[in-house]
């Protein structure tokens, strides 16, 4: 009952990332590195912050819980800044994809890559007993994703390219494959920035966000590359106007905000929910794996409201449904056993 729980927290966390790039399309009149400076302003800074401030016991400070272990702290903001670099890559995957395929790809090597790695951190046998359970469930996970990106890859062949232009501004399938691989290769990094920052828990923290304050040193490296980033392209394209112009400065710090907030909830969510997962279970070292694949079912439910998918055949429409039920399967696979 506690692992249904605890996939139930994770799954509405996971709905809420799915849907943050929905108010980004409410955003007027400003540029792309604007926004997205903006929206992380509160997804890996104010959000994060509040978060992990819950983790915090009476009596206690914030301070104290990030200075347990300082090469920790450290350790997990190096690799936030790495992850950062995904963040950026990802944000123009959906530039160029959209959001059903773009965040499948992404994620779907972020899933992989973020599963695979802290297991093999912390010398998991991969090839027998719940090694091998765990291989095979990212395998599947992979299966499912490899599916989707099939659909994608049929319904580009579907498309003319007034169609695509019309569903998706600036789409280029292999520019945005490959930047959505990297994407997710340098986004797996925010799993192993997770695990950096286990130690940051002090007597008293509440279980169901003590690993928050972890979270909030990955995001503040991840803040560090993207606000970089962004303010050297505000710089390059001389668009620091945007943050001036009051015409549209409320209603684009409403659906900035509300993008970083429901950004945010996947990791408040994933939080909550592995607190109640079995501690070194399978489904414990599968959590991110789930993370990513639910971030993925979600993403295209979202594509397919938002039209990305229409005028596509019935083949190809059969073909997503399908990676869908990979995917799907794959979230409840280690819990078989």
């Amino acid at each position: 009952m506690n692992t249904l729980i605890g996939l139930i927290i994770i799954a509405i966390g996971s709905f809420g990332q799915s849907s943050s790039y929905v108010p980004i399309n409410k955003v007027k009149d400003w540029s792309w590195e604007s926004f997205w400076l903006t929206q992380g302003i509160f997804a890996w800074l104010v959000f994060p912050l509040l978060g992990a401030l819950l983790a915090v016991p009476a009596g206690s400070s914030l301070g104290e819980i990030l200075s347990v272990d300082s090469g920790a702290a450290l350790k997990a903001m190096f690799f936030g800044v790495l992850w950062g670099v995904g963040g950026l890559t990802f944000g123009l995957s959906m530039r160029y994809l959209g959001v059903a395929l773009g965040q499948s790809i992404a994620l779907g090597t972020c899933s992989a890559f973020g599963t695979i790695i802290p297991a093999i951190m912390q010398g998991t046998d991969l090839f027998h007993g719940k090694g091998l359970i765990l291989l095979v469930g990212v395998c599947i996970c992979i299966a499912g994703i490899a599916i989707i990106g099939y659909a994608g890859a049929l319904r580009s062949r579907n498309m003319s390219e007034e169609e695509r232009k019309k569903a998706i501004k600036d789409f280029a399938l292999t520019k945005g494959l490959l930047v959505a691989l990297l994407a997710g290769v340098m986004s797996a990094c925010f799993a192993l920035g997770l695990q950096a920052g286990e130690p940051l828990v002090i007597s008293g923290a509440n279980e169901l966000f003590k690993t928050l304050p972890a979270t909030l040193m990955v995001t503040l490296g991840g803040f560090i590359t993207n606000a970089s980033y962004c303010l050297f392209q505000n710089a390059r394209n001389k668009t620091f106007g945007d943050y001036g112009k009051s015409g549209v400065l409320v209603n684009n710090l409403l659906f900035c905000a509300l993008a970083g907030l429901l950004w945010y909830s996947q990791f408040f969510g994933f939080g909550m929910g592995k607190s109640f997962l079995e501690p070194g279970s399978v489904m414990m070292a599968f959590s991110w794996c789930i993370l990513m694949s639910l971030n993925v079912t979600f993403s295209n439910v979202w594509g397919i409201i938002l039209k990305e998918w229409k005028g596509v055949t019935k083949t190809t429409i059969f073909v997503l449904l399908l990676g869908l039920a990979v995917l799907i399967f794959s979230v409840f696979f280690p819990n078989l056993f």
